[in-house]
């Protein structure tokens, strides 16, 4: 019987592929665990099933070598493990791809509809009894369809977002590091971004993609163009995308994800055409159940000698194939 850590409470059911084990935490009110409560655990445990808010970072790693064996993080980014740390301490880590594409590619169109729509500001102008009444002139937004939707990253997320747009009668063009032989190919990332209407960021976070979209980029983008991030906030500079939405020179812009969550910069707070979402990419319950179980079993699979079909690095040190 394997100890396993569980940092915070998982819907119903997810911690059924643990049973048999001796699985601790979390706290009795759900509150994130400390640094130090983490890294302490980590000494006794054999496994961590963690969120993306917690930082499994090389001290955790650390304290948990020669017993802890593997970390799963319930989402499909990982940029919260030290993976590289995890690789030569020879502790697996999994995480959660695939069964949150389809609900993070319908909030993706749903920041695009919004932003490109105008929708948040019209609803606050309701909502504050400002509204006079139809006018011919207000709340011009832009047509989603006929338009040509930008594509930064085209993984299993940015393919469903793609998906969708036949419906709008899209043109969908994509770039990603590598060609992908594919329609819709553009090998430089200003390029597509000077071409698309509606850009949508669907890269993984990490020093690689750091404000992969800054000032210069966005003004690429332009003053009729929307911009959404359901990725990571890290990838875009929130202050230059503030700024840009204040002074006219982006169109809108549709977010998730932000730098330093919860934290949003008071700047892009204030700003006008700024559908703010609270990370709900992948709220919806069957997909976090779904999320949570695909953690827990990899867990089990790995502790019983399976090897996990998410798993990022292996306790070799190897890349997982898929």
């Amino acid at each position: 019987m394997a100890r396993i850590l569980v940092t915070r409470r998982l819907p119903a059911g997810a911690l059924d592929p643990l049973a048999g084990h001796d699985v601790t935490g979390p706290h009795p009110d759900d509150s994130p665990m400390s640094h130090a409560e983490l890294t302490t655990a980590a000494a006794g445990v054999d496994a961590i099933v963690c969120l993306l808010t917690d930082t499994i970072d090389r001290a955790v790693l650390t304290a948990g070598e020669g017993r802890l064996r593997v970390v799963a993080t319930v989402s499909v980014g990982y940029d919260n493990v030290d993976v590289e740390a995890a690789r030569k301490l020879g502790i697996a880590v999994a995480n959660t791809p695939g069964v949150l594409d389809e609900t993070t590619a319908d909030t993706a169109w749903l920041l695009a509809l919004a932003a490109a729509r105008l929708a948040q500001d019209a609803e606050k102008e309701l909502r504050s009894g400002l509204w006079p009444g139809w006018d011919l002139n207000a709340h011009l937004g832009r047509d989603v369809h006929g338009s040509t939707l930008g594509l930064v990253g085209f993984g299993r997320i940015g393919r469903a977002v793609a998906r969708r747009a036949a419906g709008f009668d899209v043109r969908v063009l994509h770039h990603t590091r590598h060609d992908t032989h594919e329609a819709g190919y553009v090998a430089e990332l200003d390029t597509l971004l000077e071409m698309a209407d509606i850009v949508s960021l669907h890269v993984p976070g990490g020093p690689a993609t750091h404000h992969l979209v800054d000032a210069r980029r966005i003004d690429l983008i332009g003053a009729t163009g929307v911009l959404v991030n359901t990725s990571r906030g890290s990838v875009v500079d929130e202050v230059a995308l503030a700024d840009a939405l204040h002074d006219g020179r982006l169109f809108a812009a549709g977010l998730d994800v932000y730098e330093r969550e919860p934290a949003i910069h008071p700047r892009l707070l204030s700003a006008p055409r700024a559908v703010l979402l609270p990370h709900i990419g992948s709220a919806s319950r069957a997909t976090r159940l779904a999320m949570a179980q695909l953690a827990t079993s990899a867990v089990a699979d790995f502790l019983t000698g399976r090897v996990p079909a998410s798993l990022v690095v292996g306790s070799a040190g190897a890349e997982s194939p898929t």
